[in-house]
């Protein structure tokens, strides 16, 4: 299983990237998993559904299912928030994983560097291993501009 992580500042255009790459993922016929981190809580449940009723009145472990999909939520309570390798152990079936967030784990990362802010991570963190810009930035890392989708998914398939 391959694992590649898109990384940068806040409204860089990371979740937009992730989705152009796992759609050009999936059109060539690989398994696609994603994780997304996130700073906060957050709820995939809403108010008045039968899983949040469910969650809200103490069940630690939710399951909804259907013949379309499944979600488990899981409430941490007083435990740890899960490492990455902890989350990828609980993957499937799957080809390639794409990570959204977790700049500070291990895997190899591409950055998305806005232009406008010019602000980037790859001098302060651990393997990045490309950069999707339009800016001209001094590095020997691979450089990609924002509308390469192509060339950044035969990256991610023939060097990662």
């Amino acid at each position: 299983m391959k694992i590649i992580g898109i990384v940068g500042w806040k409204n860089t255009g990371k979740t937009f990237f992730v989705s152009e790459i796992i759609k050009k993922l999936k059109s060539k016929n690989y398994r696609i998993a994603s994780i997304k981190h996130a700073h906060h809580a957050f709820d995939i449940d809403h108010q008045n559904t039968d899983s949040y009723i469910h969650r809200i009145s103490g069940s630690s472990q939710v399951i909804i299912s259907s013949s379309k999909r499944w979600a488990k939520i899981n409430e941490l309570e007083k435990q740890n928030e899960k490492k990455l390798d902890e989350l990828i152990a609980e993957l499937s079936e799957t080809d390639i994983v794409l990570v959204e967030g977790y700049k500070n784990e291990n895997h190899p990362k591409i950055e998305v560097i806005n232009e406008k802010e010019n602000k980037h991570l790859f001098k302060n963190i651990k393997n990045v291993v490309a950069i999707i810009s339009d800016l001209n930035l001094d590095t020997d890392l691979k450089k990609f501009k924002k509308n390469e989708i192509d060339k950044i998914v035969n990256f991610i398939l023939n060097e990662i």
